[in-house]
């Protein structure tokens, strides 16, 4: 289990490394075709957007999600239950006791977000109180609560960050009109080859490159998946409650209400109906229900 964790946080670490790089190359790229590569101002606008853009969602982030999933905040009195259950959770996992949300949808699921375990929530459907037992919902909060002490809540809302500012690079790229005009070089001489195969590149690039930042981003949000269910039954020690939960919710696949293509990386499991298709699953944010049983079933604690 602790290989598990350990192969996970190195692999989404490498991934983001990945995201960087397309950034500063897509300014590079910029650089290139409009600067004719006397100046540096696409790496410096690529760096600063995306610091821009990383603020935001920093401090308003989590507020953004709960208030696109519907969530409302849960008090002591009106829900007991759910609340002790976190509280001994996070006694347990030496993490601070998060704010608790409760998303009115019969479907079950959850999520946790946020920038620190300090500045975090946990939200839970009406689903996953009534349907799930007492030691299935504690796997799947111990699951979100993973994702809180492990930091996935902070790097997948910085990932988030960094798909949208290469979509958004990308397709200024394109509109501008740049690169079918040649730039600031008006090939006069006929010597620059060079330049012509870099126009296709940057062209080529700026397609692919939110593409390929999606797909990265979902093989990331696919690996936090995993060392969460890891982490979730380290805390537990009891790997069958969260694989029985997450056996009815393939079960059930029931699709959520408020279900966001902007918040579904965030959930236990996939929001949307339709998860065991094939291009389905290979765009899902999530790994295949599945596989995560069969690990957590195979995990020795």
């Amino acid at each position: 289990m602790y290989s598990e964790i350990t192969s996970n946080k190195r692999k989404s670490i490498f991934l983001a490394m990945i995201f960087i790089a397309l950034i500063i190359l897509l300014g590079w790229t910029f650089d290139q075709i409009y600067g004719g590569g006397r100046t540096y101002s696409g790496i410096i606008f690529a760096v600063l957007f995306s610091l821009g853009m990383t603020a935001i969602s920093y401090f308003s982030g989590d507020k953004i999600a709960l208030s696109v999933s519907g969530a409302k905040p849960i008090e002591h009195d009106a829900n007991k239950y759910v609340f002790h259950l976190v509280e001994n959770l996070c006694i347990a996992a030496g993490t601070p006791m998060p704010k608790i949300y409760l998303i009115e949808d019969p479907a079950i699921n959850a999520f946790a977000t946020g920038r620190d375990p300090k500045n975090a929530s946990i939200a839970v459907t009406r689903g996953a109180i009534e349907k799930l037992t007492n030691e299935e919902l504690e796997g799947v909060i111990a699951h979100e609560l993973s994702h809180i002490k492990n930091y996935d809540i902070r790097f997948m809302m910085l990932v988030a960050v960094m798909v949208g500012a290469i979509t958004i690079m990308a397709d200024f790229m394109l509109r501008s009109g740049g690169l079918f005009r040649g730039g600031k070089s008006d090939n006069r001489d006929g010597g620059s080859q060079l330049f012509a195969i870099l126009m296709i590149v940057g062209i080529i690039l700026a397609i692919l490159s939110p593409l390929i930042a999606e797909l990265i981003k979902l093989a990331i949000s696919r690996r936090r998946e995993y060392l969460a269910d890891a982490s979730s039954a380290l805390l537990t020690r009891y790997p069958e409650g969260l694989a029985n939960a997450l056996e009815k919710i393939a079960n059930e696949n029931l699709p959520m209400k408020k279900a966001s293509t902007a918040t579904a990386h965030l959930f236990i499991a996939n929001p949307f109906k339709g998860g065991r298709k094939k291009f389905a699953a290979l765009m899902s944010t999530h790994p295949p229900v599945e596989d995560r049983i069969q690990k957590l079933r195979t995990m020795g604690v």
